[in-house]
């Protein structure tokens, strides 16, 4: 236990460090820490509209989606070989300079590979949110029809029956050991990939024994660049500029969505995701706080020897940086390198069965490095890089097919306790080397969960569920539980399941982290249950007594209830009713608000109405006779945003262009904007005297404004926008909080979570509260003071979270110290938001 202290000191002064002044990273020269879980972009770098962008917010919002884009399940055997598209080359892939494969070279390569070798399979199993292909490389021996027809019965068997799995001699001889590598999910982080491709080489050419029965009793899955945007531009974020690898609780983007297919199609028994750069290289299994929904004696009998192989296949390639590595459990104090929320891929991996690593190879070649260091030593560096990534690899397969009968019987255990709703055991001290008490986390599953139909939050959250393999059933009758009666039609999210650690990550509150651990790396707290706009209500001990049926995809919920010939109401309750009022828009109806969450629509669109009531599953009324109310614009918006709340608006069908200091420097015309919304990359100290005159003009003519976060708050105390003082909790402190809403625009029909990241409450007069943060305002998450008795928790109870008020040239302006559009996940606040931004427009 002294070495996980004493190990972690200095990374936890160091990150104390970072979270007090997130740009002051480590010098060039020396080991980086991990990055600030929300760094200082999302404040600093104003986003950039992009048609890629643009084509795929536009296509996530609604309700009804897909379970699946992509499935193992064929009728073919293996190889199941495809020629792979290929693409001119560019030149300026920043791949190249590192020496490392460009990523219009990688389909060649795999074609050529497919041509010379039967144990080589690739597919392309989706497009990033910049629409190039993503791969998947399967290798493995040579299997028939009938071979793989009978390994998908087996999968299906482990999860579907696991009992019967159990018993099941021919399976136990006879199921191929399924590992899965993913790779350069950070774009910037490269040899990933590279060190991928030299073992799928190496798999589909060697001819030693070893190999050959490796392969007859394994399948290799390799997602060999989870992020090729990332990969040419050298960029750590997608074509969308999001982080992937905080996306798997959300699903918002392609890649991440991809990768989710995979795993639940594959169902490893291993995985790794290989990253960059921790200057020694990192592998996991991490710190506390360790997520209480895993089975997690289950995971670390095999994570921390499977660590312990891979640092010493790295000791053997006999560099002077790898002669060891940084295992967090083993090295770390708690805080420093946990594996708490489901944002991971490695993490996420683990609800579905799969031992997870996250592997850090070790010499920085991006940002500053990438740019400052010879080519030579960039070179030397991602040589050792990519001899790092690949000696884990192939440790790791040693690892997996040595261990094949545990792990086997491991996954089906996992499995076997869900179905059963059997506790997770209690682990005791000395399970494995290190364990102690401070790694002991669990939970008591409730019995079901019960979602009413009817609304597009909840046909987006059970649809949500079910593409994650959750398994979601439909009551066919009304059934009454706990004193409660529910309609027919209403889902059930019976506990007694395989993922059951996945249903209940998603689904429960959380917990209130903060008194257990002095930091936290990203999010502590997330629940889809109270940021997702669905009503969702807990059966802790009995039951539902339903007859029900599977459900693959959530009923239609839109509707127009309202006689013909009467005037249509719709309220902008989700951010599916926003999308639809925009949709009415473009298409020329004249819509009139008469409050600032409700809208009118005349009787004679009423056609157009139902169309898109069933496109978005919005319900539209019937509004009362004679109402009226100011006519609704189109808002006309720029916006200095972080790339999520970009992402979120063009979700909810705005039309917006992207802005930041530099654009308004170089003469922006502002004259035609209804709303300047002001989040990131937009000082106005930093603007030049044209450009803050026209900023001025723009204020003193009545526009409007809408601010977020650090920035917004330093815009409007700048600017003077309105008389309201911000005050900041700590930078890393976020998760889901309590709020009471009062004011008329943001807080009519809010519910009554929200969630923060480095939050911030307005004091002073002058202005109307929205909303004020609850009484005990954390639900879950981790937010300690600055100081003894500053800016924690207990200082911001009541204090005023949104404010709205008048500006001094007649403007509207709303601003928000919570995060409602956070890397558009929370979908369930998207309404205030757009409330807000219709009525600063006007």
């Amino acid at each position: 236990m002294a070495g996980r202290t004493l190990a972690g000191l200095g990374t936890a002064l160091l990150a104390a460090a970072v979270l007090a002044n997130p740009a002051a990273a480590a010098p060039a020269d020396t080991p980086s820490t991990r990055d600030f879980g929300n760094g200082a972009e999302r404040n600093e770098v104003a986003a950039v509209d992009n048609a890629a962008v643009s084509a795929l917010s536009t296509r996530s919002l609604p309700a009804e989606q897909p379970a699946s884009t992509w499935t193992l399940k064929t009728w073919k055997g293996y190889p199941r070989q495809n020629t792979l598209p290929v693409y001119p080359e560019n030149p300026e892939d920043r791949s190249i300079k590192l020496g490392l494969i460009p990523y219009h070279s990688i389909a060649p390569r795999l074609n050529a590979l497919q041509k010379a070798s039967n144990r080589v399979s690739a597919e392309i199993i989706g497009k990033s949110a910049g629409g190039r292909d993503l791969y998947l490389v399967t290798v493995t021996a040579p299997e028939s029809a009938a071979d793989a027809a009978r390994q998908d019965r087996w999968r299906e068997l482990i999860e579907d029956n696991p009992s019967a799995a159990a018993r099941d001699r021919s399976l136990k001889a006879g199921y191929k050991t399924p590992v899965w590598i993913n790779a350069n999910i950070h774009g910037n982080e490269w040899e990933g990939t590279d060190g991928s491709m030299r073992v799928i080489e190496r798999l589909a050419t060697a001819t030693d024994a070893t190999t050959r029965d490796l392969l007859k009793r394994s399948r290799v899955y390799l997602t060999v660049s989870n992020n090729p945007d990332g990969r040419v531009a050298g960029t750590r974020a997608n074509g969308a500029g999001f982080d992937v690898n905080r996306d798997f609780a959300t699903n918002s983007q392609p890649e991440s969505r991809a990768v989710r297919d995979v795993v639940i199609s594959t169902q490893p028994f291993v995985m790794l995701d290989e990253h960059g750069y921790t200057g020694t290289t990192l592998i996991e299994p991490a710190t506390p706080p360790h997520g209480q929904n895993y089975e997690y004696d289950l995971y670390i009998k095999h994570a921390l020897p499977n660590a312990l192989g891979m640092e010493k296949a790295i000791q053997k390639l006999g560099y002077p940086e790898t002669t060891r590595a940084d295992i967090p459990f083993r090295d770390y104090a708690p805080g420093d390198w946990d594996d708490w929320p489901p944002i991971f891929t490695p993490m996420y991996a683990m609800y579905h069965g799969a031992i997870g690593h996250t592997v850090e190879i070790p010499l920085r070649v991006n940002n500053a490095d990438y740019t400052g260091l010879p080519v030579e030593e960039l070179r030397r560096r991602s040589r050792i890089n990519t001899d790092v990534a690949a000696a884990t690899i192939e440790a790791a397969l040693t690892y997996a097919d040595t261990n094949r009968a545990t792990l086997l019987t491991d996954q089906i255990e996992q499995f076997r306790r869900g179905w059963a709703g059997a506790p997770s055991p209690v682990i005791p001290d000395g399970f494995v080397d290190g364990f102690g008490p401070e790694d002991r986390y669990s939970t008591k599953f409730p019995r079901a969960y019960v979602i009413p139909a009817g609304t597009p939050a909840a046909a987006r959250l059970v649809n949500h569920l079910v593409a994650n393999d959750i398994r979601v059933t439909k009551a066919l009758h009304p059934f009454t539980l706990a004193g409660k009666r529910y309609s027919g039609g209403t889902y059930i999210v019976d506990m007694h399941q395989p993922k059951r650690g996945l249903a209940n990550v998603f689904l429960e509150a959380g917990r209130d982290i903060s008194d257990l651990v002095p930091q936290m790396y990203d999010i502590s707290g997330w629940s889809h249950r109270l940021l997702w706009g669905a009503a969702v209500d807990i059966s802790r001990d009995a039951a539902p007594r339903a007859v029900t049926v599977p459900v693959t995809r959530a009923a239609p919920t839109g509707a127009v209830d309202a006689p013909h010939g009467r005037d249509l109401s719709l309220s902008l309750r989700d951010g599916n009713d926003v999308r639809a009022v925009n949709e009415l828009l473009t298409r020329g109806i004249k819509v009139r608000r008469t409050a600032a969450g409700t809208v009118v629509v005349p009787a004679d669109a009423r056609a157009v109405a139902t169309s898109i009531a069933k496109t978005f599953g919005v319900r539209f009324t019937a509004a009362p006779r004679g109402a009226t109310g100011p006519a609704v614009e189109q808002p006309v918006i720029a916006a200095a945003v972080s790339a999520d709340e970009l992402f979120a608006l063009k979700e909810m069908g705005f039309a917006v262009q992207t802005v930041s200091t530099a654009v308004l420097n170089a003469g922006f015309d502002l004259s035609g904007i209804d709303t300047l919304i002001v989040s990131s990359g937009l000082s106005y100290t930093g603007l030049t005297p044209a450009a803050r005159a026209a900023v001025d003009a723009y204020l003193a003519r009545g526009g409007g404004v809408l601010t977020r976060g650090a920035t917004g708050a330093a815009f409007n105390a700048a600017a003077k926008v309105l008389p309201a003082t911000a005050v900041t909790g700590r930078g890393d402190a976020n998760g889901v909080v309590t709020v009471t809403n009062e004011g008329p625009i943001v807080g009519a029909g809010s519910p009554p979570h929200s969630f923060v990241y480095s939050p911030i409450w307005f004091t002073g007069t002058g202005f109307t509260v929205e909303q004020r943060y609850g009484a005990d305002p954390l639900v879950a998450g981790h937010w300690l003071p600055t100081d003894a008795g500053a800016n924690g928790p207990a200082q911001a109870a009541g204090q005023a979270a949104v404010v709205s008020g008048s500006t001094a040239g007649g403007g509207n302006a709303v601003l928000f110290g919570t995060e409602p559009l956070f890397r558009a996940h929370p979908k369930g606040l998207y309404a205030q938001y757009a409330r807000a931004l219709f009525w600063t427009a006007g």
